[in-house]
């Protein structure tokens, strides 16, 4: 009991320190400036999940349109008259768009950091983390094209913001144990394929 206590309050830390060590970006910038880095569809789909893992699979879901964006905007282009009813339209330039993306993982990671300050105990937090951090993994191979293919320096800054966004996320996932595991070494019982 007392090392789950320990764990929940490992990752809260970890989460907090996560969210401390974001830089003022040029997605931060951007965004006082005036530009919404979701659409006012995602922000109605964030609001509504109320549940810290669906509302992380919103972020994740926004940010996976910024980059079919980025990638194929013709595809996104031709997306059903229902999903842009319910997500509504991306747009923007190279750059505003990569800035959107750093700021959508930026929230998503506060949003799991203020639920971790709220309820260290929450199973809901790894639960995020790992959906979040599974996002970023899927994310990386098409990063890498996209910072080679920047058009100017502004561009591949930050394609680099985003990479080092993600890395992060996926570095704070690593270093917090598996919820699961834990579980099941408190109750007793046998994961399978595992030997005790």
């Amino acid at each position: 009991m007392n090392s789950q206590l320990t764990k929940r309050a490992a990752l809260a830390l970890l989460l907090f320190s996560l969210v401390s060590s974001l830089p003022a970006t040029t997605s931060t910038r951007t965004h006082a400036q005036g530009r919404e880095h979701l659409t006012p569809e995602e922000i109605e789909q964030v609001r509504e999940a109320q549940e810290l893992d669906r509302r992380t699979a919103v972020f994740v879901k926004a940010a996976e349109r910024r980059l079919l964006a980025l990638a194929d905007p013709a595809s996104l282009a031709k997306q059903s008259e229902k999903d842009t009813e319910k997500w509504g339209t991306v747009k923007g330039t190279r750059t505003q768009l990569l800035g959107d993306l750093s700021k959508i993982l930026e929230e998503a990671v506060t949003n799991i950091d203020d639920a971790a300050q709220r309820n260290p105990k929450s199973p809901l937090l790894q639960k995020s983390l790992r959906k979040l951090s599974e996002a970023v993994n899927r994310f990386m191979p098409q990063l890498t094209p996209l910072r080679d293919a920047a058009q100017d320096i502004r561009e591949r800054e930050t394609v680099e913001e985003v990479i080092e966004r993600a890395r992060e996320i996926i570095e704070a996932d690593k270093n917090h144990p598996a919820e699961e595991s834990s579980e099941a070494e408190k109750s007793g019982k046998k994961q399978p394929g595992k030997k005790h």
